[in-house]
This record gives structure tokens, C-alpha cells and sequence, in this order.
């Protein structure tokens, strides 16, 4: 409990703290804020109704203090462009990014650890070469440049094996369920090869290090085979440093994924920012910025206390006072 208490003091601080530089960030701009987002051939009298509604003339401190409680009573603002509010244009582009990364991380998943199993596995140094390859290739690929040539294969319309849609996402959404799955296929499968390279990495690195110490040894001392051993002891002992990557690199898949967004025109997180910041809707990228700011840090609060939770030689650490 105390672990978890001291968690979440710095989750709060940290999110506090974050709040307080996306703030800034956008009020040191060149030029005043409302000029910026009135752009620059606005009247005067348009970038001054512009101030006045955004508040600007306030202290920048009682500017702070209402965009903070505004959020704590979860109002993050509302778009100057298209009028909703910003909780309601994320959840959209949400129901687009989360699924993508969720697909991808399967995949990833299903590429990653299995192939780095394999790899500590074999005892061919041909073999051994040839997953090392593998994985510096997979891991090595622009996202750009592996989302071109799945379309050039698998794209309907120019690939080699027309499969699965190249560009858009389903009109209706996921009401069109098996429409909006296909539209995801190939950016999952896009990200999830890179991703899976480096679990791959991962993987095998992790392996490798109990391979030489003495809990698989003791495992075949008692009757089970070298891959036996290695898939319930060693994948079971790895399984701490495993999660914490995975949850990491599924947090880093949110801004990762925006290259793959723009290049299939799915509207998502990142294709959604990037609009917002190109529109000068700075009140959007506020509000946005810190949503995603929130979940990067309560994912690591997850991950944190599921490390602590895997690995429960973490509970005789004395140092925590």
C-alpha cells in the first residue's frame, strides 16, 4: 500500500507538472496566441473578440488556475474550429488509434515472442545469424516505407494480392464492423512487424541472461527438456522485464503510429493533432496534449505496479522510506 501511495503522489505531480509546461508552451509562441489562431491576414477587431473569448487578457496564472479546475471537472475545452468539445473529438479518433495499436501489438506479440524464443533456442550459428538478421531488418524498416510496400502487395486496387482496403476507414465506423476491421489490417500489420522486431530483440536478450544462470539449469535437473525449461521457467522469470517493455512500446505506439495514420488517411490521434496543429486550433492541442500526457503517464503507474506484482522478490527491497 505504501508502494502504491507513493506511486500515485508522483503520478499526480508528475500530471500537475505537465500541465503547468503544456500551458506555457503554447503561451510563449511568437506572437499573441490569438493572432496565431485568427491567423495573419485577420481584422483586428476578429483577433480582439478572439482575445477576449479565450481570456487572454487575464494573468497568466488566473489563465492556468481555470483551465486546471476546468479540468479537474473533466472540461478539457472545446474546438474552435468545429465547435465539439475536445473529449469528444479524442473519443472519435480513439475509436480509430486504440484499436490500430491493439491490433498491432497482437501482432507484434505473436511475432515477437515466439520468434525469441526460437532464437535463444536453436543452437545453429546459421540460425542464430538468420533471426539476428531478422530482427535488425524488421526493426530497421521506416514505417513509411513498410506501409508503401504492404499496399504495393496487399493494397485492393494496386497490389500484387488485393486483400485489404489502402486508404480510409469505414464511413459508418464500427458499425460496419468486418469494413473497419479490414481498413485497420494493414497499418496493424505495418506496425506490428516493427514492433515484433524489437520484442524480438527483447525476447532473446532477456532469455539469453537466465539461460546462463541456474533456474533453467535446475529445471532440466529435474527431468525437463532444454525447451521445456525455457518456455514455463525462463519465459515465467523474463516475464517482468517483458511486460514492462510491452507496456512502454505500447505507449510510444500512440505517437508511433501517426506516420501509419497519415499514410492509410485513417482518422485518428496522430493524423487528428497534426490537423489541429496545421488549423492553428490551439485550444484542441491544448486539451489534447494533455489527454495523451495522462494516459503516458497512467500507463506507466499500470506497468509499474504490474512489474511490482510479477516479480515478487521486488517486496523484500528495503528502501522505500
Amino acid at each position: 500500500m505504501r508502494f502504491f501511495l507513493r506511486r500515485l503522489a508522483l503520478f499526480i505531480v508528475a500530471l500537475a507538472v505537465i500541465s503547468v509546461l503544456i500551458f506555457m508552451a503554447l503561451r510563449v509562441l511568437p506572437g499573441d496566441v490569438a493572432s496565431v489562431m485568427a491567423g495573419t491576414n485577420s481584422p483586428p477587431a476578429r483577433v480582439a473578440a478572439l482575445r477576449a473569448q479565450l481570456g487572454l487578457g487575464r494573468p497568466l496564472v488566473q489563465q492556468y488556475t481555470d483551465w486546471a479546475v476546468a479540468l479537474l471537472h473533466g472540461d478539457f475545452g472545446v474546438s474552435m474550429l468545429t465547435g465539439r468539445t475536445i473529449s469528444e473529438q479524442v473519443g472519435a479518433r480513439a475509436r480509430v488509434t486504440f484499436p490500430l495499436i491493439g491490433m498491432g501489438m497482437v501482432i507484434a506479440l505473436l511475432i515477437g515472442i515466439p520468434l525469441g524464443c526460437a532464437s535463444s533456442l536453436v543452437r545453429s550459428e546459421r540460425l542464430r545469424a538468420l533471426f539476428h538478421v531478422l530482427a535488425i531488418v524488421g526493426g530497421s524498416i521506416p514505417a513509411l516505407w513498410g506501409g508503401l510496400l504492404l499496399i504495393l502487395l496487399l493494397g485492393k486496387g494496386i497490389g500484387l494480392i488485393g486483400l485489404f482496403p489502402s486508404q480510409g476507414f469505414a464511413q459508418r465506423g464500427w458499425a460496419d464492423f468486418a469494413r473497419a476491421l479490414s481498413s485497420l489490417a494493414l497499418p496493424a500489420l505495418t506496425v506490428g512487424i516493427i514492433v515484433g522486431a524489437g520484442l524480438m530483440r527483447y525476447t532473446r536478450a532477456a532469455l539469453g541472461e537466465l539461460l546462463s544462470g541456474n533456474a533453467v539449469d535446475m529445471a532440466m535437473a529435474c527431468g525437463m527438456t532444454r525447451a521445456r525449461a525455457m518456455m514455463t521457467v525462463g519465459l515465467r522469470l523474463a516475464m517482468p522485464q517483458l511486460v514492462s517493455v510491452i507496456g512502454l512500446t505500447f505507449a510510444q505506439m500512440i505517437t508511433g503510429v501517426m506516420v501509419v495514420e497519415n499514410l492509410f488517411d485513417l482518422p485518428g490521434l496522430g493524423e487528428g493533432l497534426i490537423a489541429d496543429v496545421g488549423n492553428r486550433d490551439l485550444i484542441a492541442v491544448q486539451g489534447e496534449l494533455f489527454m495523451l500526457a495522462a494516459f503516458f503517464l497512467a500507463l506507466g503507474l499500470i506497468v509499474d505496479l504490474l512489474h511490482r506484482a510479477l516479480d515478487p522478490r521486488l517486496n523484500d527491497l528495503r528502501g522505500e522510506r
